[in-house]
């Protein structure tokens, strides 16, 4: 390969590399204050910078792992990752009313980050495997929904909607990609949103934060208090914040600050400059994700990169989305800002993936649509 062109492959990895270091770097700042009534800061920050270095050697190890033969083992791969589900709902640890967390002793892992890394990877073997019969209806709709509702039928009983949610829109995204019917899609979608929606409201508390989303202001509705505070943090923090430290919210004003709502916390004490610098970091990683879907060799390679890419970007929409009040609350940490080692090891993992996608560019080609009958 000659040398203008190991360039022209290196600085799509170099530039979201960066992306994602910068965003390191703002999650480590902002936990400094964000830690508040959960334990010592130094104590969350050391945490966070150890999780840091597992999904780092995570990416690296993904990064240079022959996708081709890990496709071999995306069943192997689901049942183990099934079965932590399941352990979860029978011996998980309970917290705010949901069985998300399964203890090691000296760790807790969140089994549904997990299933979003099993999800892209089984359901990319199966798109490419029968991309022949994709455009008929058992096929290209069915057994892909199967498998996509087998993972959400789980992680939606734990309950998790948040992650329900977004396994399903990018389940569905790469169905699209695939060359899924996209009317029938647009249908099934439909229905699903119907049916999520009886579901929302069956349930209390999930009811509760659509009526508190409805009215934030209301300070005595269960979960508008968070949101409310969240508001406030924006408000406050001005073009450039308060500072490092500086800010109401780490006096222990809004809950979960360091994970779900750290978002506000970098509105409050590094100021809008630094909300949007995040926000445009995010975009630039989806840029370059896009644009070099047009450039994967194959298309289980291709339907990796979209699923990777898309986890990323979806999560980051819907904490977004819930922090600035566009959203009901739904548990959704943002990627490499939030604290929490579970998540943070699966968004290394796509990162990995991605990256390793670039790699396998020895000479990049334009995949051909497949002509259906």
């Amino acid at each position: 390969m000659q040398k203008g062109k190991e360039t022209s492959l290196l600085w799509p990895m170099l530039t979201i590399g960066a992306a994602v270091w910068i965003l390191c770097t703002i999650g480590i700042l902002i936990l400094n204050s964000a830690g508040s009534g959960k334990a010592t800061t130094q104590a969350i920050m050391y945490k966070q910078l150890q999780f840091m270095v597992v999904a780092f050697v995570a990416l690296c190890a993904t990064m240079f792992v022959d996708l081709n033969k890990l496709r071999k083992f995306s069943i192997p791969i689901a049942f183990a990752t099934i079965i932590l589900l399941v352990l979860v709902l029978l011996v998980g640890k309970e917290i705010n009313g949901s069985k998300r967390w399964l203890s090691l002793g000296f760790i807790a892992i969140q089994a549904s980050d997990f299933a979003k890394i099993s999800l892209v990877l089984l359901l990319a073997s199966f798109l490419h495997d029968n991309q022949r019969q994709i455009h008929t209806f058992k096929t290209g709709i069915v057994k892909p929904f199967l498998i996509i509702g087998l993972f959400c039928g789980l992680i939606i009983i734990e309950p998790d909607f948040g992650t329900t949610a977004l396994c399903g829109v990018v389940g569905i995204a790469m169905m699209y990609i695939a060359g899924s019917n996209w009317k029938i899609l647009l249908s099934v979608g439909t229905i699903l949103c119907g049916l999520a929606s009886v579901l929302l409201y069956l349930s209390p508390v999930r009811r509760a934060r659509i009526l508190a989303f409805m009215d934030v202001e209301n300070t005595k509705l269960e979960g508008s208090y968070q949101l409310y505070q969240a508001i406030l943090g924006f408000g406050t923090g001005g073009i450039f914040g308060k500072g490092i430290g500086q800010g109401r919210q780490q006096l222990s004003f809004l809950p979960e600050a360091h994970t779900d709502f750290v978002f506000a916390i970098v509105g409050e004490e590094l100021g809008l400059v630094t909300t949007i610098l995040v926000v445009l970091l995010f975009a630039l990683i989806f840029v370059i994700g896009i644009w070099s879907m047009k450039r994967a060799k194959s298309r289980f390679e291709l339907y990796m990169l979209v699923g990777s890419l898309f986890m990323i970007i979806f999560q980051v929409l819907f904490n977004l989305c819930v922090v600035t009040g566009l959203m009901p609350t739904k548990g959704i940490s943002l990627p490499f800002i939030s604290y929490g080692g579970s998540n943070l090891l699966a968004m290394g993992i796509f990162i990995g993936i991605i990256f390793n996608c670039y790699r396998s560019w020895n000479k990049p080609t334009t995949i051909k649509a497949v002509e259906y009958e």
